[in-house]
């Protein structure tokens, strides 16, 4: 009896035990945790790091973690609203929000990723088919005329570009995954390309649009420069006219001092202004083979008899 005793209270403390370890569970950073009794949820889910309790061998943990998850969709065709074909390669982030939604709806990354699947394609396909081909293209902050497309857009098309369309899958996308417990991050193209026949086309058309960008450029080059010349020469006329202008004035000044100078000086002696004029006529007129015939009564001679001081 004494050792029944002792077998059944060693039961009792391993029991305890047992029921101590599974009454407690350890809920670690970036988890969270959904409590299930018999299959069905208790409480809201758990999300704090720690030490937790739950009713031991009746409830079970089901862990869910809280990291972002990449979600990458097939590149598909999708044809445009100005009727070209684009291929689009989308990728997107995603965690679980809410543990309990997840659970009950898709319990696993595999079906969750498969949802995302219908959901983003679904809704990238409906995007791109309303939307031209320039603004799939072209970041928001690029105005069109930069752009080259194969068509022009549709006048009434709505006017977005690429970060823009992207927001709006998106905010459409996110409506729809949030009942699963989902919360989507962002969606991105990871590319856009052209089906070739577009391609061709695109390439063609971008070549003879830098052309005639580039054309237009050498126009622009050639008019600034004739306008620069232009602008040259007539300050170089200008400037030649004034220095010549100020150059005459001056010179007449000098003249005309100098004359006056030459009007003071000789009008001092009227006789001597006579006497060395009259030499430099005779350099003028008296080489080393002339002769001269002059008359008793010429200037010439009276000087020539009074170079000894005789008159």
């Amino acid at each position: 009896m004494k050792q029944f005793a002792q077998f059944l209270i060693a039961g009792l403390v391993l029991l305890g035990i047992v029921v101590i370890y599974d009454g407690f569970f350890i809920l670690e950073e970036g988890s969270q945790a959904v409590i299930t009794q018999f299959g069905a949820p208790v409480g809201t889910p758990t999300t704090s790091a720690g030490l937790h309790l739950k009713a031991p061998f009746i409830q079970q943990v089901n862990l869910f973690d809280k990291k972002i998850h990449i979600w990458d969709g097939d590149p598909n065709q999708i044809p445009t609203r100005d009727k070209t074909y684009v291929y689009l390669d989308v990728t997107a982030r995603w965690r679980i929000a809410d543990a309990l939604k997840y659970m009950q709806a898709v319990k696993t990354e595999t079906r969750a990723q498969s949802m995302l699947d219908d959901i983003i394609d679904g809704t990238v396909r409906d995007t791109v088919n309303k939307n031209d081909l320039i603004e799939i293209v072209r970041s928001s902050d690029w105005s069109e005329e930069t752009m080259t497309d194969t068509s022009k857009s549709s006048s009434d098309a709505p006017k977005r570009g690429r970060d823009v369309i992207t927001d709006y899958i998106l905010e459409t996308a996110a409506k729809a995954t949030t009942q699963y417990g989902i919360e989507l991050i962002d969606v991105m193209f990871k590319r856009v390309n052209y089906i070739e026949s577009v391609r061709i086309k695109v390439y063609d058309r971008m070549i003879s649009e830098r052309k005639r960008i580039a054309a237009e450029k050498r126009s622009t080059g050639e008019g600034q420069k004739a306008e620069i010349l232009g602008t040259v020469d007539r300050e170089l006329k200008v400037i030649t006219s004034t220095a010549q202008r100020d150059s005459i004035g001056i010179k007449g000044k000098a003249d005309a001092e100098a004359t006056r100078i030459f009007g003071e000086a000789y009008s001092q002696d009227p006789e001597f202004y006579a006497f060395t004029k009259t030499l430099d006529s005779y350099e003028d007129i008296i080489g080393d083979k002339t002769s001269l015939v002059l008359s008793s009564d010429s200037d010439i001679f009276r000087y020539l008899k009074s170079i000894n001081g005789k008159k």
